[in-house]
């Protein structure tokens, strides 16, 4: 597995060893001992899993206090961009955010520790979408900032964004 260290020092970019023949491939998806020498050595508790047809956004997301969560970010199916803000308020890197591709093609994976906003777009015609979490949803915990905050200055790189209601009502980054 190749580690990438992303613009924003904490997030982890990860490029498994793929192994491939006429048959298809294989690939761990997680193995706690390699992650752990990668410096993410947390105990995940909740796996999700996500379908979305084209264009839509979702996030941007985080949840607060004691149930803020570390996400460890996969594609299954189609590709995404991926977003990531900062929201430590303390960082040097506070509002800052970063933005991939991921898909089923690349299999590369994002490790987003607690203290990010994270959200993506759906960029082929539908996409599946996995992410291990480090705490159990807390529906109450939730936060949810506007993903089209001019302060952010984001390209979802979508025309017509599908969103849902819930991410429609998000907050603006600066009333964090």
């Amino acid at each position: 597995m190749k580690i990438i260290q992303a613009e924003i020092k904490e997030i982890l970019i990860l490029k498994p060893d793929v192994f491939g023949d006429e048959r298809g491939f294989f690939f761990e998806s997680y193995h706690l001992p390699k992650y752990a020498k990668a410096g993410i050595d947390c105990n995940f508790i909740q796996d999700n899993i996500s379908h979305s047809i084209k264009n839509t956004v979702r996030g941007l997301h985080f949840q607060s206090g004691d149930s803020a969560q570390g996400k460890l970010i996969s594609v299954f199916e189609g590709r995404v961009l991926d977003i990531v803000v900062d929201i430590r308020k303390s960082s040097p890197t506070y509002g800052r955010h970063i933005s991939m591709e991921i898909s089923a093609k690349n299999k590369l994976q994002l490790w987003i520790p607690p203290g990010f906003a994270h959200g993506f777009a759906v960029l082929s015609e539908s996409a599946l979408f996995h992410y291990k979490c480090t705490t159990v949803y807390n529906p109450e915990a939730e936060k949810i900032i506007l993903y089209n905050d001019s302060d952010l200055n984001i390209d979802w790189q979508v025309d017509s964004p599908v969103l849902s209601a819930k991410d429609l009502e998000g907050i603006r980054f600066a009333d964090l």
